[in-house]
């Protein structure tokens, strides 16, 4: 039976899973439908198996030859440089400085690349497909390669107070996958690229979940840097997770209100700027 954590576990990286997955699955629809289904799955597949190779060969790399607390260091610090980068992309499209993420005009560009390109085969593949589609796919993949072992190593560790997650690599893995096969199912019923889902809110969710892990969790893994080398406690347990998240949500709301005047100064400035539209008949 699951218990709380897994059940946190398997969501939070389902949820960042989904995202990337949405990105990667408009890459491969676009060289699929503009030039070859075979190369691009085949490209998709191809980077996926070498996903699955990097995610053990780390995983294993880093449980044997890192202690508990320096694990908890090493995953905090990622995860939260990590999540800012999300958090600071959100922040910025949600203040009106950053284009919102349009999946259906990047599809459009891909497109117009994939028309483009010279044909070229190898192994009986194009290879334009081919590589553009494992690029994409290896790109994408790297952040939930990231976001697995950083949440699966964590919840598998445990210490005393937090008992470990049984099985928590293969949750995540399981969760991760699971967020690849429901977006090529939607996408593949929609036959179009998946521009409905609501992926800008959902990164900012994303964004805030990482950052406040990836808070509580370095702040766990300083106990390595002291004398005992143990784990350090936050006040209150785990119900400090609950306190993190309301400081970054409330503290990022604060810097989208102070940044929403700044982008109307923005798009003024450029609409007084922009050249006047000429009268192509010469009258007036």
């Amino acid at each position: 039976m699951l218990t709380t954590a897994g059940i946190t576990l398997i969501t939070a990286v389902f949820v960042a899973s989904a995202v990337e997955a949405v990105e990667a699955f408009t890459i491969v629809l676009a060289m699929g439908v503009s030039r070859s289904w075979r190369a691009a799955i085949t490209g998709s597949l191809t980077a996926l198996v070498t996903l699955a190779a990097i995610t053990g060969i780390v995983g294993v790399a880093l449980t044997r030859y890192l202690s508990r607390s320096l694990l908890e260091f090493i995953i905090g610090a990622l995860l939260l440089v990590f999540g800012l980068q999300w958090l600071r992309k959100a922040v910025l499209r949600s203040s009106g400085l950053k284009a919102t993420h349009d999946e259906d005009a990047i599809f459009r560009e891909e497109q117009e690349a994939a028309r483009q390109a010279t044909r070229e085969q190898h192994l009986g593949l194009d290879w334009f497909a081919f590589v553009v589609s494992f690029k994409g796919v290896l790109l994408e993949g790297l952040e939930v390669v990231f976001i697995v072992l950083t949440f699966g190593l964590r919840a598998g560790q445990g210490h005393p107070g937090h008992p470990a997650t049984p099985h928590a690599m293969a949750l995540a893995a399981t969760a991760a996958g699971a967020a690849a096969l429901v977006v090529a199912a939607a996408g593949a019923l929609a036959h179009r690229p998946l521009s409905s889902v609501p992926e800008n809110t959902m990164k900012y969710a994303v964004g805030l979940m990482l950052t406040t892990f990836g808070t509580y969790w370095s702040g766990e893994g300083l106990g390595y840097f002291a004398r005992r080398g143990g784990s350090l406690e936050w006040p209150g347990g785990d119900a400090a997770i609950l306190v993190l998240f309301g400081a970054w949500l409330v503290l990022s709301y604060l810097t989208v209100a102070l940044l929403r005047p700044v982008a109307t100064r923005v798009r003024s400035a450029k609409a007084e700027t922009a050249p006047l539209p000429t009268n192509a008949g010469g009258g007036s």
